[in-house]
């Protein structure tokens, strides 16, 4: 059986520094920080967004999703249009303005994350490394225990 704390330290180190450069890089040159800049990159990735699709990307709950999307409509980059499949939920889409500074957001978190892996880690071993970390948190997907 494999000693996986050694492991599991090892990426809660490298994530918790890798946020945080980027969310101060972010914050200082955008005043948007890294926990609204992520719900804004999943909205943008999908076609229909709904809060409950958003709470299952992020690894959240809905309450949370949804506390997101308040603050995210009140700085104007994000609103809620009726769903037209149903009136429990509404379809999430960025504002013009966010989908701008999302654009803006993406060049920064990019050249960060380039200052502080780039030299260290090739295209190849970084598409590698993201394939077999994106193939663990599928597995990991289904609901915490105890929350």
């Amino acid at each position: 059986m494999a000693d996986d704390r050694p492991l599991f330290g090892e990426l809660e180190r490298l994530t918790t520094r890798l946020a945080a450069a980027v969310d101060l890089r972010l914050r200082r040159e955008l005043g948007l920080p890294l926990a609204l800049f992520e719900p804004m990159s999943v909205i943008a990735s999908r076609d229909i967004c709904r809060i409950h699709d958003l709470a299952a990307e992020l690894g959240v709950s809905s309450s949370s999703a949804s506390k997101l999307v308040d603050r995210l409509e009140v700085r104007g980059h994000c609103r809620r249009l009726a769903n037209p499949a149903g009136r429990r939920s509404a379809l999430l889409t960025l504002t013009p303005a966010g989908t701008a500074l999302l654009a803006t957001a993406e060049r920064a978190v990019d050249a960060e994350l380039a200052d502080m892996l780039g030299a260290r880690l090739s295209a190849a071993k970084a598409a590698e490394l993201t394939a077999l970390l994106r193939g663990l948190r599928a597995t990991l997907r289904a609901p915490l225990r105890g929350i």
